[in-house]
């Protein structure tokens, strides 16, 4: 069968009173995996080719046309690689469920273990290299230099793990002795200082398994290391980021560690991969929203779904805490947020973006086989048939339990994290902390510096109007110009406080830049909280004396045909875009600005929103004047709302301010509290003194 784009995935194996809320089962996923093998075998032209893929985006990913002729060749080797193993992590659970699978004419057992051993093979064509040959490709003195192989060699140890009696036995030992060699040279090689160490612990873990020699005394090094990364509440620092790594990283591969090596032979450190991997299942539940789909935020989104691995690996674990029904209905649901997507597949490979192509977000470390990492989610697939994950009837967590207009908000300080369940649009935002990102590094403040992180709005790229980006305004950041110098800055490092009395606090600077001693200067404090349909700010400018202007964008609206309204009520402003996106399904948002807003206005964009090639940004804007001992409105004043249908909002959403009690005598917001009341009932007290104090980065 050829897969044509457009077709997506229809299980045919669907039970509604086993999965309420999907229909997916066990063999669902089976047939899933399939519908994505089909996908990819098309493309293979015969059983000597590897598992190279169609490439379109050539400027970012590798292989690098320009590189170096000897880094070209290891990034071609590390396609070659990359290409297989991760593929690999598809097929090795088909493979161990239906050993006879046979796809586009392939025999998929046989086709996965011949490649291995071309890969494992000096001299073949296909042979990707150890660590001590691609040293000397590169002319490399550094001893310390890291390859894309040792990641790879991660996922292959995985999958020959799971299709152990289908594969792995079925190599004689000089066979194995091949491919546990060059495991071995990565596995004991050096590797990058953070959520690498795991890849070295696993293939380290799996050659003990099959009794080759390992040193001990580097997996104890990484083992350690890798408890230090730890912040708390199920979450690790990676670098110095918190995103999804540390969800389909850190709490994928320890609970499997633990099960090939940890257990046995170092039972107190297993003992705390274990209380972290439970801990993480407390609360990343919420993190998802009442369809399960995944929020596009971090790094590497090209993964996609790939972020709910770490429900099926905490049932690799001796006492694993997870409810098996709210696992299996969210795994279910966020893979179905992307296999029901007509542009989710081109050339019936996975896009290199987050729905559909989508350059904004790729980064140089992909290639064009990269995507296939979200196959982790199929894990679960190694998980017997009779395991809960699959028997326990779905659930919904915590979107079963709340009332109409209720609100969760989950804080936690250790990974700098707070995210909202709000039950009026069953959506789940996100907002963040600790981040540290260079002021020229647009990408990393889209992946992490955004205000506010959407599973129903994915973060937009800056706005491109007939082709000429525009700097200064960005979809849920701040943006200021210098009026004076006509320069734009952006906010590139964001500090967190922390929840008080239900209200979020944190600062953003704009251009930070440790080698400059002004960089303190130009900051925004930031406040806010959640409302039934969104989220409310008042936020503090914290400037340097000068004239500037400031901008605030809404979520990127998909435009695909968009009904636009304009709304005013004394002294707000509001404007709410009715309109459908890329599936056709309804959507509207409304943005209200308040006190220190001049103007609300919108822009038109192509090519910088995830979801749909067209886009609509509104945005606030003010101009602020600083004179020497005037005074002004300090405060920010806005709201942002969204709901999953036309139904229109009431005037008391769009315009929910009843009164602001300010404690200050120029009643601007300049000192003391901000009472802000609500017309639902809520009030919430804005006090930034003493935030400055218990700043986290």
């Amino acid at each position: 069968m050829v897969k044509e784009d457009g077709m997506i995935f229809q299980s045919d194996t669907l039970d509604y009173e086993l999965s309420p809320y999907t229909g997916l089962t066990r063999e669902s996923w089976l047939g899933a995996a399939e519908y994505l093998l089909t996908g990819i075998f098309q493309n293979i032209m015969d059983e000597n080719a590897p598992v190279i893929m169609p490439r379109h985006e050539t400027k970012v990913t590798y292989p690098h046309p320009e590189a170096d002729a000897n880094i070209l060749e290891v990034e071609k080797k590390a396609e070659i690689f990359e290409g297989l193993a991760r593929s690999f992590f598809i097929a090795a659970p088909l493979i161990h469920n239906r050993p006879e699978v046979t796809i586009c004419g392939y025999k998929i057992r046989e086709y996965y273990k011949k490649q291995i051993l071309h890969s494992c093979t000096k001299g073949d064509p296909l042979y990707v290299g150890d660590y001590e040959e691609l040293q000397n490709i590169t002319e490399h003195a550094d001893p310390s230099r890291p390859f894309q192989q040792t990641v790879e060699t991660c996922a292959l140890v995985i999958c020959l793990w799971i299709s152990k009696e289908e594969i792995w036995d079925t190599y004689n030992k000089d066979e194995k002795d091949k491919i546990a060699a060059m495991i071995s040279s990565f596995a004991h090689a050096n590797t990058v200082p953070q959520n690498w160490r795991l890849f070295n612990m696993l293939d380290m873990a799996f050659l003990h398994m099959e009794g080759y020699q390992i040193e001990e005394d580097i997996m104890l090094d990484h083992a350690q290391a890798i408890l230090n990364y730890y912040s708390g509440d199920g979450w690790y620092r990676d670098g110095h980021s918190f995103d999804y790594y540390s969800c389909w990283a850190f709490n994928v591969y320890a609970p499997l560690w633990n099960r090939w090596y940890g257990y046995s032979n170092m039972p107190e450190i297993a003992g705390r991969f274990e209380e972290n991997s439970n801990e993480l299942m407390k609360t990343y539940a919420d993190f998802f929203d009442s369809d399960g789909f995944t929020n596009m935020w971090g790094r590497s989104n090209i993964y996609r779904n790939a972020a709910t691995s770490a429900f099926d690996a905490n049932f690799y674990l001796r006492n694993p805490k997870m409810n098996p029904g709210l696992a299996r209905r969210i795994s279910s649901g966020s893979l179905l947020q992307f296999l029901t997507r007509e542009d989710f597949l081109d050339n019936g490979v996975p896009t290199l973006g987050f729905y559909g192509t989508f350059a904004p977000l790729v980064q140089g470390y992909s290639c064009a086989e990269s995507a296939f990492w979200l196959g982790k989610a199929f894990l679960c697939l190694h998980l017997p048939a009779e395991d809960p994950f699959w028997t326990e009837t779905e659930n919904n967590g915590t979107w079963e339990n709340l009332e109409k207009n209720e609100i969760k908000e989950t804080v936690l300080n250790g990974p700098a994290l707070c995210f909202t369940n709000h039950e009026n649009n069953g959506e789940t935002i996100l907002r963040t902390g600790k981040v540290l990102k260079d002021k020229g590094d647009l990408h990393g403040m889209w992946n992490y510096s955004k205000l506010c992180f959407n599973t129903k709005y994915p973060w937009e790229a800056s706005p491109c109007s007939n082709g000429v980006s525009i700097s200064d305004i960005e979809a849920q950041q701040y943006v200021l110009k210098d009026v004076a110098t006509g320069s734009v800055q952006k906010a590139n490092v964001t500090f967190w406080h922390g929840s008080r009395q239900g209200v979020l606090y944190r600062r953003q600077f704009f251009d930070y830049n440790l080698q400059d001693e002004t960089m303190w200067m130009q900051a925004m404090n930031l406040a806010d909280f959640p409302v039934p349909n969104g989220i409310f700010r008042v936020d503090k400018h914290k400037l340097f004396r000068r004239p500037v202007i400031f901008t605030l964008g809404a979520y990127g609206f998909p435009d695909n045909g968009t009904e636009i309204i304009k709304r005013s009520c004394e002294d707000a402003q509001a404007i709410i875009l009715k309109g459908r996106d890329f599936t056709g399904k309804e959507k509207q948002m409304a943005m209200t600005i308040y006190q220190g807003w001049n103007e609300l206005k919108y822009i038109c964009s192509q090519g910088s929103n995830p979801d749909s090639d067209k886009s609509i940004i509104v945005y606030a804007e003010t101009k602020l004047k600083k004179q020497y001992g005037g005074y002004e409105p300090y405060l920010l004043i806005s709201q942002v709302i969204t709901k999953e249908d036309h139904k229109d909002f009431t005037d008391d959403e769009i315009f929910p301010v009843a009164s602001l009690n300010y404690e200050d005598e120029n009643r601007n917001g300049s000192y003391g509290t901000v009472t802000v009341l609500l017309k639902n009932g809520i009030e919430k007290k804005i006090n930034f003194e003493g935030i400055e104090g218990k700043f986290m980065i």
